[in-house]
């Protein structure tokens, strides 16, 4: 009886995790997304590949790309924003380091998209 206690209490904490992370993930899509279409190289273990930005959020950016980024990797990108974008004197760079949660065909393109765990601004 213990056994089949203790597979029971796994299961429900197992399920209380997935909820957790289907709230996370649900949060994380409610942030406003910009459509801004920006070059950028999208570096991972995999190599370096040129990308666009789709869109960009508090949160994360979904890229367009040529090549396929396993979900899960680590990557590291750098964002010119334009100052007439964000209504600055000059351009602001924003180094970010994240990881892919998402990947998927895109009309011939690979749509990728990545959560960013940390970023660091500055002036270009």
């Amino acid at each position: 009886m213990a056994v089949a206690g203790n597979e029971a209490e796994q299961q429900a904490a197992m399920e209380a995790q997935a909820q957790t992370a289907l709230r996370h993930y649900a949060e994380m899509q409610s942030a406003p997304r910009f459509p801004l279409h920006l070059p950028v190289e999208v570096k991972s273990q995999i190599g370096a590949c040129p990308a666009e930005t789709q869109n960009i959020s508090a949160n994360g950016v979904l890229f367009a790309m040529d090549r396929d980024v396993p979900v899960g990797s680590i990557v590291e990108f750098t964002i010119l924003l334009p100052a007439e974008v964000v209504g600055s004197g000059c351009n602001i760079q924003i180094d970010c380091h994240g990881r892919v949660v998402r990947s998927f065909d895109d009309r011939g393109r690979r749509g990728v998209g990545v959560v960013i765990d940390e970023y660091h601004f500055e002036r270009a």
